[in-house]
Protein backbone atom coordinates (compact mmCIF):
# COMPACT_ATOMS: atom_id res chain seq x y z
CA UNK A 1 0.00 0.00 0.00
CA UNK A 2 1.38 3.55 -0.92
CA UNK A 3 0.30 6.97 1.32
CA UNK A 4 -0.76 9.71 -1.40
CA UNK A 5 -0.65 13.11 0.08
CA UNK A 6 -2.16 16.03 -1.55
CA UNK A 7 -0.86 19.75 -0.62
CA UNK A 8 -3.25 22.98 -0.50
CA UNK A 9 -3.04 23.72 -4.06
CA UNK A 10 -3.43 19.85 -5.45
CA UNK A 11 -6.82 20.52 -3.56
CA UNK A 12 -7.30 24.14 -4.09
CA UNK A 13 -10.33 24.44 -6.03
CA UNK A 14 -12.45 21.67 -8.05
CA UNK A 15 -10.28 21.57 -11.35
CA UNK A 16 -7.59 20.52 -8.91
CA UNK A 17 -9.69 18.18 -6.78
CA UNK A 18 -10.52 16.35 -10.54
CA UNK A 19 -6.77 16.19 -10.90
CA UNK A 20 -6.27 14.63 -7.85
CA UNK A 21 -8.86 12.23 -8.51
CA UNK A 22 -7.52 10.70 -11.61
CA UNK A 23 -4.17 10.54 -9.95
CA UNK A 24 -5.83 8.17 -7.21
CA UNK A 25 -7.45 6.47 -9.64
CA UNK A 26 -4.47 5.43 -11.72
CA UNK A 27 -3.18 4.35 -7.90
CA UNK A 28 -6.05 1.96 -6.74
CA UNK A 29 -3.72 -1.23 -7.69
CA UNK A 30 -1.54 0.13 -5.23
CA UNK A 31 -3.73 0.39 -2.29
CA UNK A 32 -3.73 3.64 -1.52
CA UNK A 33 -4.81 5.92 1.35
CA UNK A 34 -4.80 9.84 1.15
CA UNK A 35 -4.09 13.19 3.24
CA UNK A 36 -5.30 16.35 1.89
CA UNK A 37 -4.19 19.80 2.95
CA UNK A 38 -6.96 22.30 3.58
CA UNK A 39 -8.11 24.45 -0.07
CA UNK A 40 -5.09 26.53 -0.91
CA UNK A 41 -5.17 29.51 1.82
CA UNK A 42 -7.37 28.49 3.90
CA UNK A 43 -5.82 27.85 6.98
CA UNK A 44 -4.03 31.76 6.83
CA UNK A 45 -8.03 33.10 6.38
CA UNK A 46 -8.86 31.18 9.69
CA UNK A 47 -6.09 31.83 11.58
CA UNK A 48 -6.82 35.47 10.92
CA UNK A 49 -10.79 35.30 12.13
CA UNK A 50 -9.16 33.64 15.28
CA UNK A 51 -6.76 37.21 15.38
CA UNK A 52 -10.09 39.53 14.37
CA UNK A 53 -11.88 37.90 16.76
CA UNK A 54 -9.81 37.98 19.82
CA UNK A 55 -9.07 41.96 18.68
CA UNK A 56 -13.19 42.11 19.11
CA UNK A 57 -13.61 42.69 15.71
CA UNK A 58 -16.32 40.57 15.41
CA UNK A 59 -17.80 41.72 12.33
CA UNK A 60 -14.63 41.59 10.35
CA UNK A 61 -13.94 38.09 11.72
CA UNK A 62 -17.83 36.84 10.78
CA UNK A 63 -17.07 38.27 7.07
CA UNK A 64 -13.93 36.18 7.14
CA UNK A 65 -16.40 33.34 7.96
CA UNK A 66 -18.79 33.95 4.97
CA UNK A 67 -16.08 34.11 2.76
CA UNK A 68 -14.92 31.22 3.30
CA UNK A 69 -18.37 29.55 3.84
CA UNK A 70 -19.28 30.73 0.12
CA UNK A 71 -15.46 29.25 -1.38
CA UNK A 72 -16.19 26.10 -0.15
CA UNK A 73 -19.98 25.90 -1.06
CA UNK A 74 -19.00 27.15 -4.92
CA UNK A 75 -16.08 23.81 -4.94
CA UNK A 76 -19.06 21.99 -3.77
CA UNK A 77 -21.66 22.78 -6.32
CA UNK A 78 -19.22 22.61 -8.99
CA UNK A 79 -17.80 19.44 -8.20
CA UNK A 80 -20.91 17.41 -6.69
CA UNK A 81 -23.84 19.21 -8.41
CA UNK A 82 -26.88 17.86 -6.67
CA UNK A 83 -26.16 14.62 -6.26
CA UNK A 84 -26.72 13.11 -2.94
CA UNK A 85 -22.94 13.29 -1.98
CA UNK A 86 -23.50 16.92 -2.23
CA UNK A 87 -26.55 17.06 0.56
CA UNK A 88 -24.48 15.11 2.39
CA UNK A 89 -21.35 17.22 2.15
CA UNK A 90 -23.40 20.58 2.19
CA UNK A 91 -25.36 19.75 5.74
CA UNK A 92 -21.46 19.26 7.02
CA UNK A 93 -20.10 21.73 5.80
CA UNK A 94 -22.96 24.26 7.21
CA UNK A 95 -22.83 22.43 10.56
CA UNK A 96 -19.12 23.16 10.65
CA UNK A 97 -19.30 26.86 9.47
CA UNK A 98 -21.89 27.61 11.97
CA UNK A 99 -19.57 25.93 14.75
CA UNK A 100 -16.29 28.60 13.58
CA UNK A 101 -19.21 31.21 13.58
CA UNK A 102 -19.96 30.56 17.31
CA UNK A 103 -16.01 30.09 18.11
CA UNK A 104 -15.44 33.65 16.88
CA UNK A 105 -17.98 34.97 18.88
CA UNK A 106 -16.92 33.01 22.18
CA UNK A 107 -13.42 34.45 21.21
CA UNK A 108 -14.67 37.98 20.73
CA UNK A 109 -16.29 38.54 24.36
CA UNK A 110 -13.35 37.31 25.83
CA UNK A 111 -11.17 39.18 24.27
CA UNK A 112 -8.29 36.87 23.49
CA UNK A 113 -6.90 33.88 22.00
CA UNK A 114 -4.74 31.04 23.30
CA UNK A 115 -2.94 28.28 21.09
CA UNK A 116 -5.75 25.71 21.98
CA UNK A 117 -8.38 28.27 20.45
CA UNK A 118 -6.32 28.81 17.06
CA UNK A 119 -5.61 24.74 16.78
CA UNK A 120 -9.33 24.53 17.03
CA UNK A 121 -9.89 27.36 14.16
CA UNK A 122 -7.01 26.34 12.48
CA UNK A 123 -8.45 22.58 11.91
CA UNK A 124 -11.58 23.38 10.35
CA UNK A 125 -9.46 24.02 6.99
CA UNK A 126 -8.81 20.12 6.47
CA UNK A 127 -11.73 18.93 8.39
CA UNK A 128 -13.63 20.45 5.18
CA UNK A 129 -11.88 19.68 2.47
CA UNK A 130 -11.48 16.02 3.12
CA UNK A 131 -15.02 15.59 3.50
CA UNK A 132 -14.81 17.31 -0.11
CA UNK A 133 -12.58 15.50 -0.90
CA UNK A 134 -14.31 11.91 -0.25
CA UNK A 135 -17.42 12.73 -1.53
CA UNK A 136 -16.09 13.47 -4.86
CA UNK A 137 -14.07 10.64 -4.78
CA UNK A 138 -17.18 8.53 -4.86
CA UNK A 139 -18.80 10.29 -7.52
CA UNK A 140 -15.88 9.83 -9.81
CA UNK A 141 -16.40 5.88 -8.72
CA UNK A 142 -13.69 5.16 -6.35
CA UNK A 143 -14.48 3.56 -3.42
CA UNK A 144 -13.89 6.01 -0.75
CA UNK A 145 -14.53 6.60 3.19
CA UNK A 146 -13.92 9.77 5.10
CA UNK A 147 -11.61 9.25 8.54
CA UNK A 148 -11.49 12.15 10.86
CA UNK A 149 -7.51 12.32 10.92
CA UNK A 150 -8.46 13.32 15.09
CA UNK A 151 -8.99 9.56 15.46
CA UNK A 152 -5.60 8.61 14.12
CA UNK A 153 -3.03 11.18 15.03
CA UNK A 154 -3.15 10.73 18.79
CA UNK A 155 -0.62 14.14 20.34
CA UNK A 156 0.22 15.92 23.40
CA UNK A 157 -0.95 19.29 24.36
CA UNK A 158 1.24 21.50 23.08
CA UNK A 159 -0.48 23.43 20.96
CA UNK A 160 -0.08 24.65 17.41
CA UNK A 161 2.74 22.56 17.40
CA UNK A 162 1.95 19.43 18.93
CA UNK A 163 3.82 16.36 19.17
CA UNK A 164 2.99 13.03 17.55
CA UNK A 165 2.97 9.85 19.87
CA UNK A 166 4.00 7.33 17.37
CA UNK A 167 2.95 4.14 18.93
CA UNK A 168 -1.26 5.18 19.77
CA UNK A 169 -0.80 6.69 15.77
CA UNK A 170 0.08 2.78 14.99
CA UNK A 171 -2.57 1.28 17.11
CA UNK A 172 -5.07 3.80 15.52
CA UNK A 173 -4.35 3.35 12.05
CA UNK A 174 -4.08 -0.44 12.11
CA UNK A 175 -7.53 -0.25 13.43
CA UNK A 176 -9.27 2.69 11.58
CA UNK A 177 -6.97 2.77 8.25
CA UNK A 178 -5.52 -0.78 7.42
CA UNK A 179 -9.17 -2.39 7.27
CA UNK A 180 -10.44 -0.24 5.06
CA UNK A 181 -7.21 -0.71 2.76
CA UNK A 182 -7.12 -4.39 2.74
CA UNK A 183 -11.05 -4.13 1.95
CA UNK A 184 -10.38 -2.05 -1.21
CA UNK A 185 -11.74 1.18 0.01
CA UNK A 186 -9.47 4.78 -0.39
CA UNK A 187 -9.19 6.29 3.26
CA UNK A 188 -9.35 10.16 2.93
CA UNK A 189 -8.53 12.23 5.63
CA UNK A 190 -6.89 15.95 6.82
CA UNK A 191 -3.45 16.50 7.56
CA UNK A 192 -1.82 18.85 9.95
CA UNK A 193 -4.56 18.05 12.44
CA UNK A 194 -4.72 15.75 15.35
CA UNK A 195 -6.12 15.23 18.75
CA UNK A 196 -4.83 15.03 22.72
CA UNK A 197 -5.66 11.41 24.42
CA UNK A 198 -8.57 13.39 26.22
CA UNK A 199 -9.84 14.50 22.82
CA UNK A 200 -8.82 18.22 22.34
CA UNK A 201 -7.99 19.57 18.89
CA UNK A 202 -4.33 20.08 18.05
CA UNK A 203 -2.26 20.88 14.95
CA UNK A 204 0.96 19.53 14.23
CA UNK A 205 2.40 22.90 13.18
CA UNK A 206 2.80 24.55 9.94
CA UNK A 207 3.34 22.15 7.10
CA UNK A 208 1.83 19.15 9.37
CA UNK A 209 -0.06 17.39 6.43
CA UNK A 210 2.77 16.19 4.54
CA UNK A 211 4.11 15.17 8.44
CA UNK A 212 0.94 13.45 8.73
CA UNK A 213 1.72 11.66 5.46
CA UNK A 214 4.68 10.78 6.61
CA UNK A 215 4.01 8.91 10.32
CA UNK A 216 0.45 7.70 8.67
CA UNK A 217 2.81 6.02 6.41
CA UNK A 218 5.51 4.62 8.83
CA UNK A 219 2.30 3.56 11.51
CA UNK A 220 1.37 1.45 8.35
CA UNK A 221 4.34 0.58 7.19
CA UNK A 222 3.64 1.35 3.48
CA UNK A 223 5.37 1.07 0.60
CA UNK A 224 5.73 4.47 -0.43
CA UNK A 225 4.58 8.32 0.58
CA UNK A 226 3.59 10.69 -2.12
CA UNK A 227 3.60 14.15 -2.25
CA UNK A 228 1.84 15.52 -4.19
CA UNK A 229 2.47 19.46 -4.83
CA UNK A 230 2.40 22.20 -7.24
CA UNK A 231 6.35 21.82 -8.23
CA UNK A 232 7.97 19.07 -10.77
CA UNK A 233 10.35 17.86 -7.78
CA UNK A 234 13.19 19.04 -6.02
CA UNK A 235 15.51 21.07 -7.78
CA UNK A 236 19.25 21.96 -7.05
CA UNK A 237 17.83 25.32 -6.37
CA UNK A 238 14.70 27.41 -5.94
CA UNK A 239 14.01 28.51 -9.15
CA UNK A 240 12.88 32.03 -8.49
CA UNK A 241 16.11 33.03 -7.41
CA UNK A 242 18.13 31.48 -9.38
CA UNK A 243 17.62 30.52 -12.87
CA UNK A 244 18.43 26.93 -14.89
CA UNK A 245 17.62 24.92 -11.69
CA UNK A 246 17.83 21.36 -12.51
CA UNK A 247 15.13 18.61 -11.44
CA UNK A 248 16.74 15.88 -8.66
CA UNK A 249 15.07 12.98 -9.71
CA UNK A 250 16.67 10.98 -6.68
CA UNK A 251 18.32 11.97 -3.65
CA UNK A 252 19.47 10.71 -0.65
CA UNK A 253 16.80 11.05 3.14
CA UNK A 254 19.65 13.11 5.34
CA UNK A 255 20.31 15.60 1.74
CA UNK A 256 16.79 16.12 1.73
CA UNK A 257 16.09 16.93 5.49
CA UNK A 258 18.98 19.11 5.56
CA UNK A 259 17.78 21.37 2.12
CA UNK A 260 14.37 21.31 3.81
CA UNK A 261 15.89 22.81 7.37
CA UNK A 262 17.79 24.99 5.06
CA UNK A 263 15.15 27.26 3.14
CA UNK A 264 14.22 24.56 0.16
CA UNK A 265 9.80 25.15 0.42
CA UNK A 266 9.07 21.65 -1.26
CA UNK A 267 9.47 19.20 1.86
CA UNK A 268 9.17 20.68 5.31
CA UNK A 269 11.44 19.60 7.74
CA UNK A 270 9.96 17.16 9.87
CA UNK A 271 8.25 15.38 7.11
CA UNK A 272 10.41 12.55 6.26
CA UNK A 273 11.65 11.58 9.88
CA UNK A 274 9.34 8.94 10.13
CA UNK A 275 10.37 8.01 6.91
CA UNK A 276 13.42 7.42 7.31
CA UNK A 277 13.27 5.27 10.84
CA UNK A 278 11.59 2.31 8.47
CA UNK A 279 13.26 3.00 4.90
CA UNK A 280 10.38 4.33 3.50
CA UNK A 281 11.05 5.96 -0.04
CA UNK A 282 9.16 9.36 -0.47
CA UNK A 283 8.35 10.66 -4.22
CA UNK A 284 7.74 14.16 -4.47
CA UNK A 285 5.28 14.77 -7.79
CA UNK A 286 3.55 18.05 -9.13
CA UNK A 287 -0.40 17.41 -9.68
CA UNK A 288 -0.19 19.97 -12.52
CA UNK A 289 2.15 17.18 -14.37
CA UNK A 290 1.04 13.63 -13.50
CA UNK A 291 3.63 12.27 -15.92
CA UNK A 292 6.41 13.99 -14.73
CA UNK A 293 9.48 12.19 -12.96
CA UNK A 294 9.58 13.98 -9.86
CA UNK A 295 11.98 12.83 -7.16
CA UNK A 296 12.79 10.26 -5.11
CA UNK A 297 14.02 10.31 -2.04
CA UNK A 298 15.60 7.15 -0.32
CA UNK A 299 18.61 5.86 1.15
CA UNK A 300 20.28 4.44 -1.97
CA UNK A 301 20.42 7.87 -3.84
CA UNK A 302 23.61 8.50 -5.53
CA UNK A 303 26.36 10.43 -3.41
CA UNK A 304 27.33 13.32 -4.75
CA UNK A 305 29.64 16.29 -3.26
CA UNK A 306 26.71 18.41 -4.35
CA UNK A 307 23.24 17.99 -4.45
CA UNK A 308 21.40 21.52 -4.26
CA UNK A 309 22.08 24.75 -2.55
CA UNK A 310 19.19 26.27 0.06
CA UNK A 311 19.19 29.67 1.17
CA UNK A 312 17.02 31.63 3.61
CA UNK A 313 17.28 35.14 4.82
CA UNK A 314 16.39 36.74 7.98
CA UNK A 315 18.84 35.07 10.02
CA UNK A 316 20.06 36.45 13.10
CA UNK A 317 24.26 35.71 13.82
CA UNK A 318 24.95 36.34 17.42
CA UNK A 319 28.33 36.48 18.84
CA UNK A 320 29.57 35.48 22.38
CA UNK A 321 33.16 36.58 23.09
CA UNK A 322 35.01 35.62 26.40
CA UNK A 323 38.69 35.69 26.38
CA UNK A 324 38.55 35.21 30.24
CA UNK A 325 37.18 31.60 29.87
CA UNK A 326 40.07 30.57 27.67
CA UNK A 327 40.49 26.89 28.38
CA UNK A 328 37.86 26.69 31.04
CA UNK A 329 35.83 23.56 31.51
CA UNK A 330 31.72 24.18 30.69
CA UNK A 331 31.64 27.45 28.33
CA UNK A 332 29.92 26.26 25.48
CA UNK A 333 27.55 24.43 28.43
CA UNK A 334 26.59 27.56 30.04
CA UNK A 335 26.12 29.57 26.72
CA UNK A 336 23.90 27.05 25.35
CA UNK A 337 21.36 26.39 28.74
CA UNK A 338 21.05 30.11 28.22
CA UNK A 339 19.54 29.54 24.87
CA UNK A 340 17.65 26.61 25.80
CA UNK A 341 16.12 28.87 29.15
CA UNK A 342 15.42 31.62 26.84
CA UNK A 343 13.52 29.17 24.22
CA UNK A 344 15.80 30.50 21.38
CA UNK A 345 16.34 27.41 18.81
CA UNK A 346 20.17 27.52 16.90
CA UNK A 347 20.74 26.45 13.47
CA UNK A 348 24.49 27.21 12.65
CA UNK A 349 27.52 26.98 14.98
CA UNK A 350 31.01 28.15 14.96
CA UNK A 351 33.39 27.98 17.86
CA UNK A 352 36.73 28.78 18.33
CA UNK A 353 38.84 28.68 22.18
CA UNK A 354 37.31 31.76 22.96
CA UNK A 355 33.67 32.61 21.40
CA UNK A 356 31.27 30.99 19.85
CA UNK A 357 29.16 32.31 16.91
CA UNK A 358 25.32 31.05 16.25
CA UNK A 359 22.51 31.82 13.93
CA UNK A 360 19.40 32.33 15.38
CA UNK A 361 16.01 32.14 12.99
CA UNK A 362 13.25 34.07 15.11
CA UNK A 363 14.45 37.33 17.32
CA UNK A 364 11.80 37.37 18.96
CA UNK A 365 13.53 36.08 22.68
CA UNK A 366 16.71 38.26 22.18
CA UNK A 367 16.38 40.71 24.59
CA UNK A 368 16.68 38.78 27.61
CA UNK A 369 18.86 36.29 26.08
CA UNK A 370 21.61 38.58 25.20
CA UNK A 371 21.31 39.92 29.19
CA UNK A 372 22.37 36.51 30.20
CA UNK A 373 24.76 35.97 27.38
CA UNK A 374 26.53 39.29 29.07
CA UNK A 375 27.07 37.26 31.90
CA UNK A 376 29.67 35.41 30.31
CA UNK A 377 31.47 37.77 28.11
CA UNK A 378 31.10 40.26 25.56
CA UNK A 379 27.91 40.01 23.25
CA UNK A 380 27.02 41.16 19.88
CA UNK A 381 24.05 40.86 17.77
CA UNK A 382 24.25 41.13 13.84
CA UNK A 383 20.37 41.05 12.00
CA UNK A 384 19.88 41.13 8.54
CA UNK A 385 22.04 37.85 8.14
CA UNK A 386 21.39 34.80 5.60
CA UNK A 387 22.26 31.31 4.89
CA UNK A 388 23.43 29.45 2.00
CA UNK A 389 23.48 25.91 2.49
CA UNK A 390 25.53 23.99 -0.10
CA UNK A 391 24.51 19.98 0.55
CA UNK A 392 25.64 16.96 -0.53
CA UNK A 393 26.56 13.58 0.90
CA UNK A 394 29.82 13.80 -0.19
CA UNK A 395 31.04 17.27 0.01
CA UNK A 396 33.28 16.82 2.71
CA UNK A 397 35.27 13.88 0.65
CA UNK A 398 35.71 16.36 -2.01
CA UNK A 399 38.42 19.27 -1.30
CA UNK A 400 37.93 20.19 -4.55
CA UNK A 401 34.38 20.73 -4.50
CA UNK A 402 35.33 22.85 -1.15
CA UNK A 403 37.09 24.34 -2.72
CA UNK A 404 34.95 25.70 -5.28
CA UNK A 405 32.10 26.50 -3.41
CA UNK A 406 34.31 28.96 -1.26
CA UNK A 407 36.35 30.45 -4.43
CA UNK A 408 33.04 31.31 -6.35
CA UNK A 409 31.95 33.69 -3.56
CA UNK A 410 35.16 36.05 -4.23
CA UNK A 411 33.83 39.34 -3.59
CA UNK A 412 31.08 38.31 -1.37
CA UNK A 413 31.59 39.16 2.52
CA UNK A 414 31.37 35.66 4.56
CA UNK A 415 30.78 36.46 8.26
CA UNK A 416 30.79 32.75 9.41
CA UNK A 417 30.96 29.36 7.77
CA UNK A 418 30.71 25.96 9.22
CA UNK A 419 30.42 22.02 8.17
CA UNK A 420 27.77 19.66 9.97
CA UNK A 421 28.66 17.24 12.14
CA UNK A 422 27.49 15.07 9.40
CA UNK A 423 29.73 16.39 6.63
CA UNK A 424 26.64 17.05 4.23
CA UNK A 425 25.76 20.39 4.06
CA UNK A 426 28.19 23.27 4.59
CA UNK A 427 26.84 26.25 5.55
CA UNK A 428 27.78 30.58 4.85
CA UNK A 429 26.26 33.23 6.70
CA UNK A 430 26.38 36.55 4.54
CA UNK A 431 24.84 39.59 4.36
CA UNK A 432 20.95 39.39 3.55
CA UNK A 433 21.32 41.75 0.43
CA UNK A 434 23.77 39.08 -0.84
CA UNK A 435 21.90 35.86 -0.52
CA UNK A 436 20.37 36.17 -3.91
CA UNK A 437 23.69 36.65 -5.59
CA UNK A 438 25.53 34.09 -3.73
CA UNK A 439 23.13 31.12 -4.32
CA UNK A 440 23.39 32.03 -8.43
CA UNK A 441 27.04 31.91 -7.98
CA UNK A 442 26.78 28.63 -5.76
CA UNK A 443 24.78 26.85 -8.37
CA UNK A 444 26.47 28.17 -11.16
CA UNK A 445 30.02 27.19 -10.37
CA UNK A 446 28.16 23.02 -9.58
CA UNK A 447 25.37 23.15 -11.84
CA UNK A 448 25.95 25.65 -14.78
CA UNK A 449 26.52 25.55 -18.35
CA UNK A 450 29.63 22.28 -18.51
CA UNK A 451 28.97 21.72 -15.23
Amino acid sequence: MIVVKFGGTSVGDAEAIERTAAIVKGRLDRQPAVVVSALGGATNALLAIGEQSAKGHLIGALRGVETLRDRHFQQCEKLLGTSDEAAEVAAEMSATFDELASLAEALSVLGHATPRSFDAIAAFGEQLSSHLVAAFFKLRGIAAEHIDARDVFVTDDNYMSAEPQTEQIAEAARDLVLPLVQKGIVPVMGGFIGKTTSGITTTLGRGGSDYSASLLGAALHADAIEIWTDVDGMLTADPRVVKGSQLIEQIRFDEASELASFGAKVLHPNTIAPAVRLGIPVFIYNSRNPKGKGTRITFDAPRRAVSAIAGKGGITLVKVGAAKMLFAKGFLRKVFDIFERNGVSVDVVATSEVSVSVTVDDPSGLDSLVVELATLGDVSVERDRAIVAVVGAAISEDGAAMGRAIGSLDGIKVHMMSLSATGINLTIIVDGEQLNPAMERLHNAFFGKGK
